[in-house]
């Protein structure tokens, strides 16, 4: 596995928090995705400590509120023995307090990166808030529209995030599909809810495309719940994470849903 050591303006792991948009005193939010499609399950280690443990492809870890501060991290596949500076993905994070982010370990196992974005905690009556995030390492550009219609995202390229596009809350007939028009993945009936922000990351091969929808901020009073499309409602990830933080062990459920490519006959 090639090694990765970058510095990155984000804060990581002490503890945990759902997705309410309050911050800790003098902390920030963190949410971190597993996105590396053939990268084996992970531990995460914080400034020498297992934090994160059995991380599998395609999970995530909910929002962590994070103290101000830099954070040694380092990401071992799971099961093996701890060794300073030996990590297979190792950043120096710090955190900037009242600010969320997603973090993801993306790109091939031989080529493991972190991508990194701030999240969105607010949102305009009545409006959802949607972004797309490219994460599958050897899929082509691609537009995200409603079916035959306009891109409300056009050349979203891997590894990246896109900034954030307000719409009216309710139903859309999205599409994923190269800038030449061919559909590469149905998002039919997507229903976005009021008061709500969520980030849709393409993830695994291009061959295996699937959408991992996150909710990164919910206001006060708005529907509970994740976006749902004409290929079903989704099934909540199975996997958890163990959460191993100043002796306290947390079980927390991965708080993602998938949408897998539809195969065609």
């Amino acid at each position: 596995m090639k090694k990765v050591f970058a510095s990155l303006a984000f804060a990581f792991a002490l503890g945990f928090t759902t997705v309410s948009g309050v911050y800790a005193a003098d902390a920030g939010k963190v949410r971190v995705v597993h996105a590396s499609p053939d990268a084996p399950a992970v531990d995460v280690y914080v400034n020498g400590e297992l934090a994160l443990e059995n991380v599998a492809f395609k999970a995530n870890s909910g929002y962590l509120d994070v103290p101000a501060g830099t954070h040694d991290v380092e990401v071992f596949a799971n099961g093996s023995e701890y060794a300073e500076g030996e990590g297979v993905l190792q950043a120096d994070l710090a955190v900037e307090a009242g600010k969320a982010y997603t973090v993801a370990a993306a790109n091939t196992v031989d080529a493991l990166e972190f991508v990194v974005a701030e999240d969105s905690m607010e949102v305009s009556e009545g409006k959802a808030k949607v972004r797309v995030g490219h994460l599958s390492p050897d899929a082509p550009a691609v537009d995200v529209g409603l079916v035959g219609g306009d891109a409300l995202f056009s050349g979203a390229e891997f590894p990246g995030i896109t900034d954030y596009a307000e719409l009216d809350a309710g139903t859309y007939d999205l599409e994923i599909r190269l800038p030449d028009g061919t559909q590469v993945l149905p998002l039919g009936g997507t229903e976005l809810a009021a008061g709500t922000v969520y980030s849709i990351f393409a993830v695994n091969s291009a061959d295996e495309l699937e959408v991992l929808a996150l909710v990164d901020y919910e206001s006060a009073g708005s529907p509970n719940g994740m976006p749902t499309t004409g290929l079903g409602t989704p099934d909540p990830l199975q996997n958890s994470w163990l959460l191993v933080m100043g002796g306290l062990i947390l079980v927390v459920g991965a708080s993602g849903f998938v949408w897998k490519k539809r195969v065609q006959n």
